[in-house]
């Protein structure tokens, strides 16, 4: 089954009947009897193969006429995880119109961020995708516009243009036609209420998700002033395309995973995982940012892994398998802006990560944009690289030769030269990485992780990593590990990994 190509029907068909939950946002079912569309696992009646189309996008069952069904919420479910592991045109491009590009910059700069003629990616999405870049686009502001409905007390004309419709007409005839209700009717089905301004979603992921671990990750690396963390939580500012946010996300382990015994038959076990929630809650001066704050946080998230798939590959691995039965469900950290991570991965090239983190924090001090916040602790966004691209390298605090890198880094970053932004071919990045004065492999092959969200990246000089290899013993092959390489780094980088730093409690604790 390939969800960013053509789908097999019969493949599909055997996911639904098992209501396989590994499939959720991978295809939709769309019953032609009753005019809806599915996720795979949904609890309904198994409909007749002969009533059943499939798609490889919501917005592919949109445009052949289907709703959303009301049980299952299809539009609700994390996104193929393929799109990170083919890194193909469409996988891209779905990236971009998730972040609301479309509604930016249009078709046309959607078609330049992934260096095809409109006409040539609208052919390309077509049959990918069953869905052209604006369909793809209606798709996503659909969604923003109900996280909006369901969770502010905004106007419903307000609700309208935030979500990136061009009139109310608009917004009316398309949350008609997709939910089968009107934007009024979606208001009354609401749990709660919030304040215009604070936007509270459920993002979803896959499961098992370890997300203490991942609070332990982000805690260690976290930036003075741009973020904070405490027990159970992680918050930080958000440099979004119309104002500055915040986001606080509530990160716990949700359950599911693989069977001790990995030599069993494992059929029936892979249908075991399923699809959780992590609470994130916006701050956000416009509205209009709702789609690129919330998909910004599910790369953070790495909401899209298919954890079950991973785990199952390396599980059965004889220097792996005990990590990654101790850790399911492991992420990779992503990022919400890429060129941040990549200014970020220089400051720390050589110096600890306590060292990095001081750096990094004397950095947002001085070149950072103050934003105001009610979460203490969050005082700044991060420096952007046009900012950066004007300092001069001996002021900054760091050797000479790593500022001379920084500052050509964001230069390139600030012009163009490296977009970080999943639009362009992974390998034209690297290379343009690579290419530039101080930038090594290493530095690239990390970025490439954790702001491209390569899933296959391992780093064979990192010190820590030939240590805990050392330590394991046996017959360690990354080769083995393919395509789920960058999982394989991060189970061993765990293995030293603290706990939440109770330095970084004790600081968001005492502001």
């Amino acid at each position: 089954m390939t969800p960013t190509g053509h789908l097999d029907a019969d493949a599909c068909y055997r996911a639904v009947q098992s209501r396989d939950r590994r499939f959720d946002g991978v295809f939709y079912t769309a019953v032609r009897t009753t005019g809806i569309y599915c996720r795979p696992s949904c609890p309904a009646r198994t409909p007749a193969i002969r009533n059943v189309t499939f798609h490889a996008t919501a917005a592919s069952a949109h445009a052949a006429g289907y709703r959303a069904c009301k049980r299952c919420l299809p539009d609700a479910t994390p996104g193929s995880p393929e799109w990170d592991v083919a890194a193909d045109v469409a996988g891209r491009a779905m990236r971009l119109i998730a972040d609301g590009l479309v509604d930016r910059e249009g078709v046309d700069g959607l078609a330049r961020r992934v260096g095809y003629t409109p006409r040539h990616l609208g052919r390309l999405l077509s049959q990918e995708l069953g869905a052209t870049p604006l369909s793809l686009a209606r798709a996503r502001r659909a969604q923003s516009a109900r996280v909006l409905i369901e969770t502010t007390d905004l106007p419903l004309t307000d609700v309208a243009f935030a979500a990136g419709f061009a009139s109310v007409r608009q917004f009316n005839d398309t949350l008609r036609e997709i939910y089968a209700a009107s934007p009024s009717e979606l208001r009354g089905r609401r749990s709660g209420v919030r304040g215009a301004g604070v936007v509270t979603m459920r993002l979803p992921v896959r499961t098992p998700f370890a997300g203490r671990r991942l609070l332990d990750f982000l805690a260690y690396h976290l930036v003075p002033g741009v973020e904070v963390a405490g027990p159970g939580w992680y918050a930080r500012t958000l440099d979004l395309p119309h104002a500055p946010g915040t986001v606080r996300l509530h990160l716990e382990d949700l359950p599911g995973g693989l069977p001790d015994d990995l030599t069993a038959d494992l059929t029936a076990d892979l249908t075991a995982g399923g699809t959780g929630a992590v609470t994130a809650e916006f701050r956000l001066q416009d509205l209009r940012d709702t789609a690129a704050a919330s998909e910004r946080v599910r790369r953070l998230l790495d909401a899209d892994c298919d954890p079950l798939a991973v785990d199952h590959h390396l599980g059965a691995d004889p220097v792996l398998g005990r990590l990654v039965r101790a850790t399911p469900g492991l992420r990779v950290p992503g990022q919400v802006d890429g060129d941040e991570t990549a200014i970020r991965t220089v400051i720390g090239q050589q110096v600890s990560v306590t060292g990095a983190r001081t750096v990094a924090g004397r950095l947002v001090v001085e070149h950072g944009r103050t934003v105001d916040s009610d979460i203490p602790g969050l005082t700044h966004l991060f420096p952007d690289a046009a900012t950066l691209a004007l300092a001069d390298p001996e002021t900054l605090p760091m050797p000479r030769a790593r500022g001379r890198a920084l500052v050509g880094l964001a230069a390139a970053l600030a012009d163009g030269t490296v977009l970080l932004d999943r639009g362009p071919d992974r390998d034209d990045v690297r290379r343009r990485l690579v290419a530039l004065t101080g930038i090594g492999p290493w530095t690239a092959d990390y970025v490439a992780m954790r702001a491209l969200g390569h899933p296959d990246v391992f780093l064979p000089t990192d010190l820590a990593v030939r240590r805990v290899l050392a330590d394991l013993g046996g017959d360690a092959d990354p080769e083995r590990w393919r395509p789920w390489r960058s999982y394989a780094l991060m189970h061993l980088w765990n293995t030293l990994m603290p706990e939440t730093p109770q330095a970084a409690l004790q600081t968001t604790e005492e502001n």
